[in-house]
């Protein structure tokens, strides 16, 4: 395999640290030549004098002077802003763009990195779920590969490998049900911040942590697989599994069914998108029956979970509907965090949120940008009078 150079949007998150895990175990098959923070210059500096790659973007500028002050003595090049995520990615070395910047500031670096013929490892979910047609339209135009990181679509991209597309029925998203799973209504009234962050399996930032408690990561999951896998809405279930050892499935026209497993690890999927269409030797930990001797699954609760439903109902609605959940939710996820609504405010705040923006059937990416940023202040607008 060829020596791959890639860029890492995030580096500083939980996703771009462990696929800096994954670039340590493989030295002589991948190299960073990128890497960006949202503002943790301290962890920036300290992985850019490490990996020595030939550029770093610091998102706010209150870092930019530390960090290129810090690094002054290496030739590396330091830059500032959300502009430089979209020159960064277009970089003529780079070979493979991993975005896993949180939320919707993903997108515009992603367009810009197929434009320019790069291929694409997808941590960042809202990237399909803001324009999913619009992207995967720009993959098709410019011959790019889009190669899922997330776990459960990851899971879905290996059971289709030598598969034919129109032999899909039905695939099935498994969910862990979060730290709440069996909880009803009158308990999430009272739920904090603190209890929300507690993941029963996987370790991940503040925010696709609490999405996760509330199935809105799912809610976006199942958008995001529509668009990866050109499904209809009805060709996607979720179903809880709360091991978390089955990732995902796949049922086939002939009722045949096959499913991704292994411990919850992201190094995992992190890894067969930044070296896929190999698969390479490593010594991470070994997944042993016995250590699970029953899987168990559940039909997700979405009277109690109504996040879930909302996508649902966003994706079937179509035009930029997906776009103003997205966007509303991220405003939501960060009210809760700041204990400014409650966990079930958060739905609430989507429906309302919806509710006031007028569809738009087809918008473009102009329209999806200047979307977003209306049902923002649209959502911030309904928390100050609450």
């Amino acid at each position: 395999m060829k020596k791959r150079i890639i860029a890492i949007l995030g580096a500083t998150g939980s996703i771009g640290t462990q696929a800096l895990d994954v670039v340590r175990a493989f030295p002589d098959l991948l190299q960073v030549s990128v890497l960006t923070a949202s503002h943790n210059a301290d962890l920036l500096i300290t992985q850019a004098l490490e990996f020595l790659p030939s550029a770093v973007v610091i998102l706010q500028a209150e870092g930019y002077i530390k960090v290129k002050s810090a690094l002054a003595h290496t030739g590396i090049a330091v830059y500032c802003g959300e502009n430089a995520l979209e020159e960064v990615v277009q970089r003529p070395e780079v070979d493979v763009v991993l975005n896993a910047i949180v939320g919707s500031a993903g997108l515009r670096p992603t367009v810009a990195a197929i434009k320019q013929g790069k291929d694409i490892a997808l941590a960042n979910k809202e990237t399909l779920v803001v324009a999913g047609q619009l992207i995967m339209n720009l993959v098709k135009q410019h011959g790019v590969a889009m190669l899922p990181v997330d776990s459960e679509h990851s899971a879905i991209f290996q059971c289709l490998l030598g598969e034919e597309e129109e032999a899909i029925e039905k695939i099935y998203l498994t969910a862990s049900g979060g730290p709440f799973r069996g909880r009803d209504r009158a308990f999430l009234a009272e739920v904090t911040k603190h209890q929300a962050l507690k993941h029963p399996n996987w370790v991940m930032g503040a925010k696709i942590t609490i999405d996760s408690a509330s199935l809105m990561n799912k809610g976006l999951e199942v958008i995001e697989a529509k668009w990866l896998f050109n499904l209809s809405v009805e060709q996607i279930d979720v179903i809880v599994h709360p091991q978390s050892i089955i990732h995902s499935i796949v049922q086939f026209r002939d009722g045949s069914m096959k499913a991704q497993m292994g411990l919850p690890d992201m190094k995992l999927p992190i890894q067969n998108a930044l070296t896929y269409p190999q698969r390479q030797a490593n010594d991470f930990e070994r997944f042993n029956f016995l250590n699970y001797p029953t899987f168990s699954f559940e039909q997700p609760d979405l009277h109690t979970f109504r996040n879930l439903q909302l996508a649902y109902d966003a994706l079937r609605d179509g035009g930029d509907r997906a776009c103003v959940l997205n966007a509303a939710n991220e405003v939501a996820v960060a009210a809760f965090l700041e204990d400014k609504i409650a966990f079930l405010g958060m739905s609430d705040l989507l429906e309302a949120t919806l509710c006031q923006l007028n569809k738009i059937e087809e918008p473009s990416l102009n329209d999806l940008l200047a979307v977003d940023q209306q049902a923002r202040i649209v959502a911030r607008d309904l928390i100050d009078k609450v």
